[in-house]
């Protein structure tokens, strides 16, 4: 009777130990897994910055295009609105003078 006592306390032990085992390796297991998913994540947005760094350059340089090519044309905007004034200015003057006194 001690020895079959003697065994299921053993049996028991053995039980606990490859279950605290288990639980061991389960939270390095877990440890281990956010360890390589902060270094793929790390990699990933290393990665994506040098490429950012990379294409800065020619997207500023695309921008720069089209700022200019928007300025050049509101310039010339300008200066036919200034030709027009230059040309009919007196015209638009009298004709707003004549509508408001109702002439």
């Amino acid at each position: 009777m001690q020895d079959l006592m003697k065994q299921i306390i053993n049996m028991d032990q053995k039980a606990r130990q490859i279950t605290e085992a288990a639980q061991h390796e389960k939270v390095d297991s877990t440890k281990e897994i956010e360890k390589r998913r902060e270094e793929i994540r790390q990699k990933y947005m290393d990665e994506a910055r040098r490429r950012i760094a990379k294409n800065e350059p020619k997207e500023r340089a695309a921008a720069e295009a089209v700022w200019e090519q928007k300025k050049q044309h509101s310039d010339e905007l300008a200066a036919r609105l200034d030709q027009m004034y230059r040309e009919k200015g007196d015209q638009w003057v009298k004709q707003i003078v004549s509508r408001v006194l109702g002439e």
